[in-house]
């Protein structure tokens, strides 16, 4: 019987914690399932972490944040772009210590990706890292936030060398991501856009088993509720009467399914 192993301390360590990172990412299997990115997340993410891009585009500057339950998606996307290695690389990282958390500033970190179609292309991201780690046994991170400045995109000379078809040369001179993202991590940041206000509903959805139509109506009437309660008050019900929560909506619902029973 295997013996179950404890946490390994962390403490003060957050190089040593993002070289785990590394070395679990380069562990996956090309068929890993949903499961095996939950399980990644859970492991070196906090469950309120946030996830944030910024980078600049044809069309101007984006920016791009993500909750906890968004994340295991964002680095599956990134695989699903035709990816097959990923890892990042840091030179002259600095660390500041802070009562509850660590902090990770790397002004020259490389997002290295390898790509295998149409030919094979390393693409290395260039920019700014930093993450918030907690301090504590687990050292999950609390935030991430990449600041892309700039990519490259390598093809191998033999490659080049050997292919003399003019279209084959000009599809290697066109770059296969934008500014070091695929196009199915792009698209997925921009879902997440519309997915990540919802997230709260689908929260509500589960915990209490209301239709869409009442985790809306429930959820608008408390922000209201907390917009209209003075300072003092705020956080404590507001207005109390009259308030339909969650537990009260689903109470009706029942109501209505049970018929009624005369004597």
């Amino acid at each position: 019987m295997p013996v179950p192993r404890r946490p390994t301390p962390y403490y003060g360590q957050p190089d040593y914690r993002f070289y785990e990172l590394n070395k679990r990412l380069q562990q996956r299997a090309d068929d890993c399932d949903n499961l095996w990115w939950d399980s990644f997340a859970n492991e070196f993410f906090e469950d309120d972490a946030t996830l944030t891009l910024t980078f600049c585009l044809e069309d101007g500057p984006k920016r791009y944040t993500i909750g906890r339950t968004l994340i295991p998606r964002y680095f599956r996307s990134i695989f699903e772009g035709g990816v097959t290695e990923l890892y990042y690389t840091l030179k002259h990282p600095k660390e500041s210590f802070h009562n509850t958390s660590i902090t990770l500033d790397c002004d020259q970190c490389t997002m290295v990706t390898h790509h295998g179609k149409p030919a094979f292309t390393k693409v290395c991201t260039e920019g700014r890292l930093i993450l918030e780690f907690t301090f504590d046994d687990l050292m999950r991170i609390k935030s991430w936030h990449f600041a892309v400045r700039q990519h490259r995109e390598l093809v191998p000379r033999a490659v080049v060398t050997m292919s003399q078809d003019p279209s084959t040369l000009e599809q290697l001179s066109k770059n296969i991501t934008r500014q070091g993202i695929t196009n199915s991590t792009l698209n997925y940041l921009r879902l997440c856009v519309i997915l990540e206000p919802m997230q709260e509903l689908m929260s509500r959805h589960k915990a209490y088993a209301l239709s869409p139509r009442d985790c809306l109506k429930t959820t608008l009437f408390q922000k209201w509720q907390r917009m209209v309660a003075p300072p003092g008050k705020r956080g404590q019900g507001g207005a109390g009467a009259g308030v339909q929560g969650p537990q009260d909506a689903n109470q009706q619902q029942q109501d209505k399914k049970s018929p009624a029973v005369s004597q």
